[in-house]
């Protein structure tokens, strides 16, 4: 038989996410975002529940290649543009969008022998810094791709910083506005909203939006209750089963370098088959929830890498076989996350893949 620990993807969830966040944007066309193999869950598994979607949003050729192949007929942006000018070809084969951040890009693009021309998403640097072009020379460059043969058509393209916390959007915002006046192009279509925006900045939806950790059931800031009333559902279920079950004394040490001392006279302990190798973070503290039996309860002591060790002093039931939830539909993957220190977004990436994967 194999180890007891299983993840579970929830389609209907996905079905459902999309719903929601098409509710919000009202007339705003959506980028479903696919990026690091679906934030986990598996590109092959999920593209399907996901295919009332406008376009998909991703990283990897090869992932767009699949798509294409798999019969996906729509938009497929690349959210970091081509690395290299032969790249081209394969987005001129496969009628593929790409986000232009660099001027050796749009040179790349001039140069290139194409059989039609292509729609770029040119990035504007509104203020995160990490990719797209200044806003003193964003003008100049939007008008050497307009006169780009090989392009066919441009839209803005920003990202957010901060939209997901208490610094918001508006100094950024304010960038944007400022350049579509200095262009003197209302109409410029443009594609500025990531989850945060998408949830909180209705100002930002603009032609296109681009929803990626709230299409898996997850917050943005990290935080479940920011978005606890929202409806969404994870889509990513961790489950297990408890595998030993010990009664240790007051002041017995528990799991690697002993972190963790029992505190009462007796206290029962679950091993449960799951540890950073499978994904779960390492770095996880005492009184990390888990929910064993349906009850919730903590973990004790540090995570191996094969096993964890769990409280079952609220669960006085449990024993061999009881099931575990690590994550899902009981225990948000951001309450693990935000105890954990991180992002739900790491905890769903970084899922093993020695660990089985169901639809369920």
């Amino acid at each position: 038989m194999p180890r007891p620990i299983l993840a579970t993807i929830h389609p209907d969830a996905l079905r459902h996410n999309l719903t929601v966040i098409r509710q919000k944007v009202s007339n705003s066309k959506i980028w479903s975002v696919v990026k690091a193999n679906a934030y986990g869950h598996g590109l092959d598994r999920i593209w399907q529940s996901l295919k009332q979607t406008d376009g998909f949003a991703l990283l990897d050729m090869k992932e767009a290649i699949y798509l294409r192949e798999q019969g996906w007929q729509g938009p497929i942006l690349l959210l970091e543009g081509f690395f290299k000018a032969e790249d081209l070809l394969v987005v001129n084969q496969y009628a593929l969008t790409v986000a232009v951040h660099s001027h050796w890009q749009l040179e790349a693009i001039k140069a290139a022998r194409l059989d039609k021309p292509i729609d770029i998403y040119l990035k504007l640097n509104s203020g995160m810094n990490r990719l797209g072009f200044s806003p003193a020379e964003y003008p100049q460059v939007m008008t050497v791709a307009n006169g780009i043969q090989n392009i066919n058509s441009v839209t803005l393209m920003t990202h957010f910083a901060n939209s997901d916390n208490e610094i918001g959007v508006d100094g950024q915002f304010a960038v944007i506005e400022k350049i579509i006046a200095q262009l003197g192009m209302d109409s410029l279509p443009h594609c500025l909203a990531n989850s945060g925006a998408v949830l909180w900045y209705p100002k930002t939806h603009g032609d296109w939006v681009r929803p990626g950790i709230v299409l898996y059931g997850a917050s943005p800031s990290g935080k479940w209750r920011d978005i606890a009333e929202i409806g969404l559902r994870p889509a990513m279920s961790l489950q297990s089963e408890i595998i030993a079950v010990h009664e240790l004394s007051e002041g017995e040490k528990i799991g690697y370098g002993s972190r963790y001392t029992t505190q009462q006279h007796v206290t029962r302990v679950g091993t449960v088959a799951c540890g950073y190798a499978d994904g779960y973070p390492r770095h996880a503290p005492t009184g990390t929830p888990v929910i064993v039996d349906g009850i919730r309860t903590r973990l004790l002591g540090a995570i191996s890498m094969d096993m964890m060790t769990v409280d079952l002093t609220p669960c006085p039931q449990a024993t061999i076989g009881s099931p575990v939830e690590l994550w899902g539909t009981k225990l948000p993957v951001d309450e693990v996350a935000e105890a954990a220190g991180t992002v739900g977004y790491e905890l769903l990436c970084a899922l093993a893949k020695r660990v089985p994967v169901i639809i369920g």
